[in-house]
């Protein structure tokens, strides 16, 4: 599920906690030593989230966060943010070139640059 969430939303919140459960609090947060990734290149989309991607020359850009019963793939187009809610029960990763993500008949994958290397360890919490 993909939503607009450049603006502040109560019903986005709601959809969220009850699809991929509620945030993290601050202590297990620092208990996982982390939740979430740093920024990332994205690479390349399915065709059905090429309308979330900036249609000029522009770096497209993702970072994740993890929740309790999934994961949110937040993209910048712009001036605009989507997040992409995914169940774990719905998540695949696959190791390519860089990493890709594929659920819910979409993927998103993610140039292999400094930001990604320095994300292993974010990455290394889901094959656990």
């Amino acid at each position: 599920m993909v939503l607009d969430t450049t603006y502040y939303n109560k019903e986005h919140k709601q959809i969220f906690n009850n699809f991929v459960g509620k945030p993290y609090t601050f202590f297990e947060s620092i208990k996982r030593r982390g939740i979430g990734s740093k920024r990332m290149i994205v690479d390349k989309v399915s065709p059905n989230l090429n309308l979330i991607l900036n249609t000029v020359s522009d770096l497209n850009y993702a970072n994740i966060e993890m929740r309790k019963k999934g994961i949110l793939i937040h993209i910048t187009k712009g001036h605009r943010n989507f997040t992409w809610a995914i169940p774990f029960y719905h998540l695949v990763f696959y190791k390519t070139d860089g990493m890709s993500i594929h659920a819910q008949g979409k993927f998103i994958q993610f140039k292999k640059t400094k930001t990604f290397h320095e994300n292993k360890f974010f990455f290394k919490i889901f094959i656990k």
